[in-house]
């Protein structure tokens, strides 16, 4: 069994992390100029004073936590089924690629024209290595 599909893996988790790190070091700042108490932040929308930046970090790491999990579905799925075969690490590695353009995008310009197409292009990854895994069956 060939493990090396599992790096891609670890490196998504790694880049959600920086990202969570990036998240906190914008938004306690923020919260701070803004004089916002904390206790204030369980009630949705008591953060959108915040700037876009603060905002955007944020934004990203909760986007690292939906599409993403068909990732890693996919990830543990193809290492199961067997077919974790050089093509299906490349396609990972370009998931995770995309994925952090993505962010890098989405936490410096946030220029949803740029963003788009890096979220369509990660999302025919993730047909591609779906439509592998059926045809392997």
């Amino acid at each position: 069994m060939d493990n090396a599909i599992l790096t891609p893996a670890l490196a998504l988790i790694t880049w959600s992390l920086v990202i969570w790190f990036l998240m906190y070091a914008r938004r306690i700042p923020a919260m701070q100029a803004a004089n916002i108490d904390p206790g204030d932040a369980k009630h949705p929308g008591s953060l959108d004073v915040l700037p876009s930046g603060a905002r955007a970090a944020a934004d990203n790491f909760n986007h690292l936590h939906e599409q993403p999990t068909i990732f890693y579905a996919l990830v543990f799925y193809t290492l199961l089924a067997g077919n974790a075969d050089g093509i299906a690490v490349n396609l990972a590695w370009a998931y995770v690629a995309i994925r952090v353009v993505h962010s890098l995008v989405q936490t410096t310009s946030n220029n949803v024209m740029l963003r788009f197409p890096l979220f369509a292009a990660s999302s025919l990854v993730l047909v591609a290595m779906t439509v592998r895994n059926l045809l392997a069956l």
